[in-house]
């Protein structure tokens, strides 16, 4: 039986056009570095026509409306977010009790991450931990997955009231709320990532003299879990500030209150203007964490 070759009259696969601009020689694409890391300069020309595009897009539609209250344009929100940066207001430190002077954005970003923190961070430990538990453990597997199943499908949401019952309107029953949605996230990144681990390297593992289970697991399990665990922290990054706007629907201050106390003004210039802070601080966020991931997965390159 003979196996056929390509030969150069072949015509060839076609790939697309993602690889055209990789330097023929060397196959490789030139890059910088930056925030957010590897920057392609031909990408980013690539999203600044996009962006523009999808603004004029914006201009145009906004411009037909004609009516700020169903359809701000770029314009409107660019004024509307000047105006929310520069007018003065007061952070108040939580225990500390000192006041602080800040414009009104910064004192909004600022009650909003009094619950998007701690929730985000004990949130993800919880899951992590349990993940990491119930992964390795069979039996505790066994004894917790019913309970974790008939859990999982309650969105987060469906706890306002024991938050407000248990912990009472204001950061605390938020950062509640942000932490169950952060704990589910990281608890089944975590755990699909210790099931992932190989066999095989558990036993080259075990043949190299690592023969308890702690060892195993700080040396072998969690790092070899490190991606999709990494994954999930990422995820939950995002998906806690989703949480925030909603979290803050029974009256916790902060960037999510002000969307939905605008829209009700018919002020959606200005709940457009804080969807807009939304998306940079996880923009940066986002970026900070990829050069943290990268450290840590150094050692996959």
């Amino acid at each position: 039986m003979s196996v056929e070759t390509p030969t150069d009259s072949e015509p060839a696969v076609p790939t697309g056009d993602r690889n055209q601009d990789r330097d023929e020689e060397t196959g490789s694409v030139e890059t910088t570095q930056g925030l957010f890391g590897d920057i392609d300069p031909a990408s980013i020309g690539y999203g600044i026509v996009g962006s523009s595009i999808f603004v004029t897009i914006w201009q145009v539609a906004a411009a037909a409306v004609d009516q700020t209250y169903l359809l701000p344009s770029p314009i409107e929100v660019a004024t509307a977010f000047i105006i929310e940066l520069t007018a003065s207001a007061t952070f108040t430190l939580p225990i500390a009790g000192i006041t602080v002077p800040m414009t009104r954005l910064t004192a909004n970003l600022a009650q909003s991450l009094l619950h998007y923190l701690p929730g985000l961070v004990v949130g993800s430990t919880l899951g992590v931990s349990l993940g990491l538990a119930m992964g390795w453990s069979g039996r505790l597997d066994n004894a917790l997955t019913p309970v974790t199943r008939f859990l999982r499908p309650i969105p987060p949401l469906a706890w306002i009231v024991f938050a407000i019952v248990w912990i009472g309107i204001g950061h605390g029953g938020a950062a509640f709320i942000v932490g169950i949605g952060a704990f589910w996230i990281n608890f089944y990144n975590a755990y699909a990532g210790v099931e992932g681990v190989s066999t095989h390297l558990k036993e080259v593992a075990a043949s190299l003299g690592v023969d308890d289970d702690l060892t195993m697991i700080r040396k072998v399990i969690i790092p070899a879990a490190m991606p999709s665990i990494t994954t999930g922290l990422r995820t939950s990054i995002g998906q806690c500030w989703m949480i925030v706007v909603a979290a803050e629907l029974f009256g916790a201050p902060g960037v999510g209150f002000q969307i939905i106390n605008a829209a009700q003004n018919l002020a959606t210039d200005v709940s457009v203007a804080y969807m807009v802070v939304i998306s940079l601080v996880f923009l940066v966020s986002d970026g900070v964490f990829r050069r943290v991931e990268r450290r840590l997965l150094e050692w996959r390159v």
